[in-house]
């Protein structure tokens, strides 16, 4: 047992691998995302008995990804000292200022419409939302994931099916005008 609190054992392993997910996600680094993995489980532990327990899985999620964000920001800002090697300073060649930030300018785009098609997901089907959320952005096995939410194979892959004709439908001229820039 890893506390004496058995809820909040039950939780850190139920989502373990959500925040550690999201976590790498948003920082790119897996031994960095270990670490936000531990202080995120470790703020929950501190506020456990302060906290709403019916949204424990989204505080998480948020939480890992706000640490993650923060983590990127100020490793950004961070000054190189003068004890770094000069091969750590080799020159990248880059192809224009224009077309980095057309780049920058298209991944932000991307990244917006990517919210907004889970935000509409999630207001037209929250079945839908949790199935592909589950199946292709936290990449878990479908098997897993038709068990946890309580259903058959078939039916989790009914759902994808649907979702992903509905996301089609409504977002294809978006991201096709997207994907032309």
């Amino acid at each position: 047992m890893l506390t004496e609190n058995c809820e909040f054992d039950e939780i850190y392993e139920a989502y373990k691998n959500l925040v550690l997910k999201a976590a790498y996600t948003y920082s790119g680094n897996y031994d960095i995302a270990e670490d936000i993995a531990q202080n995120t489980f470790l703020q929950l532990y501190i506020y456990y008995d302060n906290m709403n327990h019916s949204n424990v899985k989204s505080w998480l999620y948020t939480t890992a990804k706000n640490y993650a964000l923060n983590y990127k920001k100020k490793a950004n800002r961070e000054i190189l000292h003068e004890g770094i090697a000069e091969e750590s300073f080799i020159l990248k060649t880059v192809e224009s200022a224009e077309s980095e930030f057309l780049k920058g300018i298209n991944e932000l785009d991307r990244s917006e419409l990517h919210g907004r098609i889970f935000a509409a997901l999630l207001e037209k089907n929250p079945r839908w939302y949790e199935a592909i959320s589950l199946v292709y952005f936290l990449e878990i096995p479908q098997a897993k994931v038709a068990e946890e939410m309580g259903i058959r194979i078939e039916v989790l892959h009914s759902i994808l099916h649907r979702a992903k004709k509905w996301i089609k439908k409504t977002f294809d001229v978006e991201y096709d005008e997207l994907n032309q820039l």
